[in-house]
């Protein structure tokens, strides 16, 4: 990971959106600062497209396309994507899977959940997780007090001994039934809501993001920026982002978005 001040100015002012993780990316210690948030609408106010990619349940995600300034948002690690319709004044939902699949996963979870609680004691069970539609997330050190590594990664053996996929984020271990992601998502919705193929076009835009579950984003996006607390999980990334910001979550967010809209200057 290199500086984000070593990545020359040309290739930041080719950037043409920016994906972002939310939890500690551009929130910090829980909070979204003020900053931060300034930062998503400057960057929207330059004429970037803005999009949350988030592993948060679907009751946030409802919130944060109808009143951030933002674009669109993948939520629950890339279950849905929801946009504003501004011609229609309406929230649009597309899920990756059927009513009934989501009703299935969301009825195997309920063992991995007995499980998690019974094997691993100090974890709990989220407290976003009742505005959840498909996935199970397991707090590790957000209302809880902080796991070690290794219950964290007894947390995600459960999972996958069910069946589940499972990635660690900096507060959850969030799992779910179906073949999807955080990017396997970004690329059908950006396909299908403003028609880019960013596996050709990769290059234009960039991701931001903090802990484990990103790997899938930073090892497609050639540019992808990590916040400085990506540091904190070196050794649990298999693939890390091209730069890194001088500085930790919501503080680093903003200095990416600075030095995107410097650049397009």
């Amino acid at each position: 990971m290199k500086p984000l001040s070593d990545c020359p100015k040309s290739t930041l002012a080719g950037i043409k959106g920016v994906l972002t993780d939310i939890d500690e990316t551009v929130s910090t210690d829980g909070q979204l600062t003020a900053e931060a948030y300034a930062a998503l609408g400057a960057l929207k106010q330059a004429g970037l497209l803005v999009v949350p990619v988030t592993g948060r349940p679907a009751g946030w995600c409802d919130m944060i396309a109808r009143f951030w300034p933002v674009d669109a948002v993948v939520g629950e690690n890339g279950a849905f994507w929801m946009w504003h319709d501004q011609k229609a004044h309406k929230l649009r939902t597309r899920f990756i899977q059927s009513e009934a699949e989501r009703a299935d996963g969301r009825q195997r979870l309920e063992q991995v959940r007995a499980d998690v609680l019974r094997e691993v004691p100090g974890a709990g069970i989220a407290s976003d997780q009742p505005y959840r539609l498909a996935d199970l997330a397991v707090d590790f050190c957000e209302d809880v007090p902080p796991l070690p590594a290794a219950d964290i990664d007894r947390i995600v053996a459960i999972f996958e001994r069910h069946g589940a996929h499972a990635k660690v984020s900096s507060i959850h271990v969030n799992g779910w039934f179906g073949d999807y992601d955080k990017l396997t998502t970004s690329k059908a919705m950006m396909a299908e809501l403003y028609g880019v193929d960013i596996a050709k076009d990769a290059n234009a835009y960039v991701f931001s993001g903090d802990s484990p579950n990103d790997a899938p984003m930073f090892g497609f996006f050639p540019n992808a920026v990590g916040v400085a607390n990506v540091a904190d999980f070196a050794g649990r990334i298999a693939h890390k982002p091209a730069w890194i910001t001088p500085s930790r979550s919501g503080a680093g967010f903003v200095e990416l978005a600075r030095a995107l809209i410097d650049a397009r200057r």
